[in-house]
C-alpha cells in the first residue's frame, strides 16, 4: 500500500508515467519523512517508497526532528510527505502529525499517513491527511490485504497503478471477500480497552509471586487504546533471559508468541487481542511451569 500510494503521488493517472515506474528519473519523486520514521516493520519502509518510484528524504535525526528540518527537506522535487503512525517508529523527539499536516498544507504537498495497525479508520482523513494506509490483517482482523483512504483524485491515481506496479500486488478474490467481510464486522466486537485491562490484570496477578518477574499493565507505546501485560525479566533470579523465555514459549505445545521488540532489554509483552477467551490461563500455566512455580 505504501508503494502504491507513493506511485500515485508521483505518476498520478498519466499512463506513460505509470508504466515507467519505479523509474522516476526527472519526475517529482522525493518523499520526505522524519528520520525516526524510516523504520523496518518486517520490511524497510524506505524500500517500499523506492518500489513506488520514490526517493526517501530523511529529515532530522533518529531521536530529534524539528519543524525546520522538515521545511528544509522540501524541494521543487518533493512529491509528498509521509508520516508513520506505528509503535515501530521512534516516539521520542519526533514532530507530531499535526505539524506534518501544517507543513504539507503550507507547501500544498500531499501527506501520506501509514496507519497500518491503527484502529480508527476515519480519524486521519478527518484531520486532513491526503492518503491513509491501513492493513486489512491487523486491527481490522481480516486476511493479508490492505486499503487506502483519502482524496478522491489520489484514490483514483492509486487505482490507476493497477496498470503499473500495482499489477504485481494483486490479492485474490478470496482475500477481497475476506477483507470486505472483516470491514462489515468491524466495530461490532465486544472487547473494549476495559476488557483488555481486566484480562491482562488477571494474568499479571497470577504471575506476581514468581521470583525474577516484574509484571505491570502497559499501554501501547504509540498511544493506541491497547493494554498489554508487560513482563520484565531478571535473568539471574528467574534462570531464563527474556530471549530464552520467549524461545521456550514459542517452542511449547501450544506455541505461545509474545511481543518481543524489547527482549534485548529483558522485556516481553502479552497482547490480549489475538487471544480467545480463556487462553490467558494457558499462558499463565506455561510461564509458571518454566519458572518452576507451583
Amino acid at each position: 500500500m505504501a508503494s502504491r500510494s507513493v506511485a500515485a503521488v508521483i505518476a498520478g493517472t498519466q499512463l506513460t508515467r505509470i508504466e515507467r515506474l519505479p523509474d522516476s528519473e526527472g519526475l517529482h519523486n522525493e518523499i520526505v519523512l522524519q528520520k525516526g520514521h524510516a523504520v523496518h516493520f518486517g520490511a524497510s519502509i524506505t524500500q517500499m517508497i523506492a518500489l513506488g518510484g520514490g526517493k526517501a528524504m530523511e529529515a532530522g535525526h533518529a531521536n530529534h526532528v524539528e519543524k525546520r528540518h522538515l521545511m528544509e527537506a522540501i524541494t521543487d522535487r518533493t512529491a509528498a510527505l509521509m508520516y508513520v503512525k506505528s509503535h515501530h517508529a521512534v516516539q521520542k523527539g519526533m514532530q507530531s502529525l499535526e505539524t506534518m499536516l501544517s507543513v504539507a498544507q503550507e507547501h500544498k504537498i500531499p501527506l501520506i499517513v501509514d496507519a497500518a495497525a491503527e484502529a480508527d479508520l476515519r480519524r486521519y482523513t478527518a484531520m486532513g491527511a491526503d492518503l491513509v494506509i491501513y492493513s486489512g490483517g491487523k486491527a481490522i482482523e481480516g486476511p493479508t490485504s490492505g486499503l487506502i483512504c483519502g482524496r478522491a483524485d489520489l484514490i483514483e491515481a492509486c487505482r490507476a497503478q493497477y496498470k503499473g506496479i500495482g499489477r504485481a500486488m494483486k490479492v485474490g478474490k478470496e482475500a477481497i471477500i475476506g477483507l470486505l467481510t472483516a470491514l462489515q464486522r468491524y466495530g461490532t466486537r465486544e472487547e473494549t480497552a476495559q476488557a483488555q485491562k481486566q484480562r491482562m490484570g488477571w494474568l499479571i496477578d497470577q504471575l506476581t509471586d514468581i521470583n525474577g518477574l516484574e509484571c505491570r499493565l502497559a499501554r501501547d507505546e504509540a498511544g493506541r487504546e491497547i493494554y498489554r501485560a508487560e513482563l520484565r525479566i531478571d535473568a539471574q533470579r528467574l534462570g531464563w533471559s527474556a530471549t530464552e523465555l520467549m524461545k521456550r514459549l514459542e517452542g511449547g505445545d501450544p506455541a505461545i508468541y509474545t511481543r518481543h521488540h524489547y527482549a534485548n532489554m529483558g522485556i516481553l509483552q502479552i497482547d490480549p487481542r489475538p487471544l480467545l477467551p480463556g487462553q490467558e490461563q494457558v499462558i499463565v500455566k506455561r510461564i509458571r511451569e518454566l519458572a518452576g512455580a507451583k
